[in-house]
């Protein structure tokens, strides 16, 4: 199962998403609220909105092709809104 194709794609979209999130978070934000600079959220916002897209988009073949569980559905739903979360999700699921 690890050597799917569908769960590599998905595994890298999700490291990128979670990445993309912590950028957000942790520097973008920041940067919009203490130092005036909204423009950091303007390009990292559209970047990990589109990562979030592809995120769910790359995960619809876990369930369909791979028959993921409901668990997973949820699971997935959750890491992608927590911080870290894929990251702790592509450890438990896809390693």
């Amino acid at each position: 199962m690890n050597d799917s194709p569908i769960i590599t794609r998905f595994r890298r979209v999700a490291i990128a998403e979670g990445w993309s999130f912590l950028v957000l978070l942790f520097i973008a934000m920041p940067l919009k609220y203490l130092a005036d600079m909204p423009l950091a959220v303007k390009y990292v916002g559209w970047a990990h909105g589109v990562l979030f897209i592809a995120y769910w988009v790359a995960a619809i073949p876990l369930f369909t092709k791979l028959k993921w569980d409901a668990e997973r559905v949820i699971g997935l739903g959750a890491a992608s809104v927590l911080p870290f979360g894929t990251f702790v999700m592509e450890r438990k699921w896809l390693r």
